[in-house]
């Protein structure tokens, strides 16, 4: 079964997805040095830091700096030691060798793959459908090709291929060959413009497709910023580089939105529990229940898997 992309209108911002599920995997510690790869705004680490104490240390990641700064100030009336890195996660081992962690290994680690709703809700981002914009969608605005490059750069079959990869776009040709067309005629510039022309690829009016269930467009938009971000490639090297970042008995956890990412947590954890580098994995994803779909959509597709090391 297909999971929905996860942009919500309704997404509550401060409400990190499966917050207790996650406390309750990772069991951060006093004493304990724990990572958030993906801080965001910095709920879940919040969460963990108030358990971290006395001695605790959290370490936090993200790329985007708007989210480091505002994660600084929220984490300031916590106390307790933390420090915060504008990077990315995939540079995990270097970013603890900056940190100064003794032997470059933690308790746990934590990643929440995916896309703020800070994020969502700013236009000027361009990540949404839903709101004009420049067609950008890079998490760290002061870096890489922004969307709309690749949208008039990138070939019919390989627009038709991320399409398909990364958004279980069905009709990926056909939004491709529409792309490709249009492009000719006039650059793709605006969130607007891609959404036009996907709406009119997938035959939604403009009114039609916005009181849709599932926007079709959410599939396209979710792909282009898995690709513009680089997100499955990042997401490779950090399952590469978790055994050797973990101390032995740590926990690695990952929250996946997309079928891909979900799928490649599940095939790595499996192939190194059965090779004896960790040496439990939880065989079925832990879900969202009812209540949490409810208070945070964002939930909804979002699936945890955990690994600890042998």
């Amino acid at each position: 079964m297909k999971k929905k992309p996860d942009e919500s209108p309704h997404a509550d911002a401060h409400l990190p997805v499966l917050l207790a599920p996650v406390l309750e995997v990772l069991d951060p510690r006093p004493g304990q040095v724990v990572v958030d790869c993906t801080v965001g705004l910095g709920g879940h680490a919040a969460a963990m830091m108030s358990r971290l104490h006395p001695g605790g240390w959290l370490i936090g990641i993200d790329l985007d700096p708007a989210n480091v700064a505002r994660a600084r100030e929220r984490l300031k009336w916590i106390g307790g030691r933390f420090d915060l890195f504008n990077t990315n996660f995939a540079g995990l081992p270097g970013v603890l060798a900056e940190a100064g962690v003794e032997d470059g290994r933690v308790d746990a680690v934590l990643a929440d793959i995916g896309v703020a709703s800070t994020q969502i809700d700013d236009p000027e981002r361009g990540f949404s459908y839903r709101r004009p914009g420049p067609l950008d969608m890079r998490m760290d605005p002061t870096r890489g090709q922004p969307a709309w490059a690749l949208v008039n750069r990138l070939s019919e079959a390989e627009l038709s291929a991320a399409f398909l990869e990364f958004g279980d776009e069905t009709d990926a040709p056909e939004i491709a060959r529409r792309i490709v067309e249009r492009r000719g005629v006039n650059p793709i510039m605006t969130t607007q413009d891609l959404m036009a022309i996907v709406c009119e690829a997938r035959d939604f009016t403009i009114q039609r497709a916005a009181g849709a269930k599932l926007h079709p467009a959410a599939r396209t938009f979710q792909a282009l910023r898995i690709l513009v971000n680089r997100e499955m490639a990042n997401l490779d090297r950090l399952l590469r580089v978790l055994p050797d970042v973990l101390k032995p008995g740590g926990v690695g956890a990952i929250i996946g939105f997309h079928s891909g990412e979900d799928r490649r947590v599940k095939h790595d954890f499996r192939a190194k529990l059965r090779a004896g580098v960790y040496s439990a994995e939880n065989r079925d994803p832990i879900v969202a229940d009812e209540h949490e779909k409810k208070a945070n959509p964002r939930s909804r597709s979002a699936k945890l898997r955990w690994a600890r090391k042998a």
